[in-house]
């Protein structure tokens, strides 16, 4: 954790505290003392600065290059040969202008490789960087990336299945993008929240939208207050190194204004670590779409049962209307 982001945890935390001394006092703040107001001030402009920076970072990560709004195919493959290719008949259709043979994806077992097509690769083909060669490609959590001037591909493992995911920096989707949808900032909510650890920390079945699950771990329970409402969400690590933790949830936000599958909130772990009692700050203002909100191609973990909240989060992003 940086110091940076502590420095605003703590201006968060203190503004969260002035703004629960004046409603339980019944006060407002014009009747409190002048440097509780600038304390308030201050940790409100800090706050709602941190969160604008964070929603211009996102639109800039969705409408990257490499981002959601590329994606322009997700196709299975099948045991054997795959051709891959702008040719009519290929298994792995890509865009027109593309080669009409860029290669063939064999599968064999747990094992997927690229081999060249008749007359080998076409110029400028590669693989995480390098002039493609034949060989075994790497699918699990950081699969081998296969280039072409903006197009780009990548074979992922789905439950024992392979797909190849098609980004094309060119795509329609991003050439429309004209932003994302957000609610209007408020820090109501933004919540303090109970932790307590798992011991042991179990493995939570995340399912996704088709029809497989993820075994993620779920290090412990979030307990906190919302519109009157005593809520609990547990959050999963998606992978061993992170420093974050995921919550996958929905509300009932989704039968009108959010998107219908769940939203996600990634959020710093507790003031004492995962393995402890302790204190996290909720801010459901930086609520997220799942890439499924932006494209037919992603494959996205859906909310658990126990994380459908019965409450209406009238924060974060909205629906995508593209």
């Amino acid at each position: 954790m940086t110091k940076c982001w502590m420095d605003r945890r703590r201006s968060a935390y203190l503004w969260l505290l002035v703004l629960g001394l004046t409603a339980a006092c019944g006060a407002s703040l014009a009747t409190r003392p002048a440097a509780a107001q600038t304390a308030v001030t201050s940790a409100e402009s800090e706050w709602l600065q941190d969160l604008n920076t964070w929603r211009a970072r996102r639109a800039q990560e969705i409408d990257a290059a490499d981002g959601w709004l590329t994606l322009a195919g997700l196709e299975w493959l099948k045991p054997g040969a795959n051709s891959v290719g702008a040719a009519a008949g290929s298994q792995v259709q890509v865009r027109a202008k593309a080669p009409d043979h860029i290669g063939l994806l064999t599968v064999s077992g747990k094992t997927v490789q690229l081999l060249s097509p008749a007359g080998g690769f076409p110029a400028d083909l590669k693989i995480d960087g390098q002039p493609a060669r034949e060989g075994p490609l790497a699918a699990g959590a950081k699969p081998a990336i296969i280039g072409w001037h903006g197009l780009s591909m990548v074979v992922l493992d789905r439950g024992g299945r392979y797909a190849v995911r098609i980004k094309d920096a060119d795509s329609a989707t991003r050439a429309g993008f004209h932003g994302l949808n957000w609610y209007a900032p408020d820090p109501q909510f933004s919540v303090e929240a109970r932790w307590t650890p798992f011991t042991p920390p179990h493995i939570e079945r995340i399912p996704t939208g088709i029809g497989t699950t993820l075994d993620l771990p779920a290090p412990g329970v979030a307990e906190f207050t919302l519109a009157g409402h005593k809520l609990t969400l547990e959050p999963v690590l998606e992978s061993p190194g992170d420093q974050t933790l995921l919550f996958i949830l929905g509300d009932e936000s989704g039968k009108e204004t959010t998107y219908p599958g769940g939203r996600y909130l990634h959020s710093p772990f507790p003031d004492r670590g995962l393995g402890k009692p302790g204190k996290l700050i909720l801010d459901f203002n930086r609520l997220e779409n799942p890439a499924c909100a932006y494209t037919p191609y992603a494959t996205c973990p859906l909310p658990p049962e126990k994380n459908r909240l019965p409450v209406e989060i009238e924060a974060g992003e909205k629906r995508y209307a593209p």
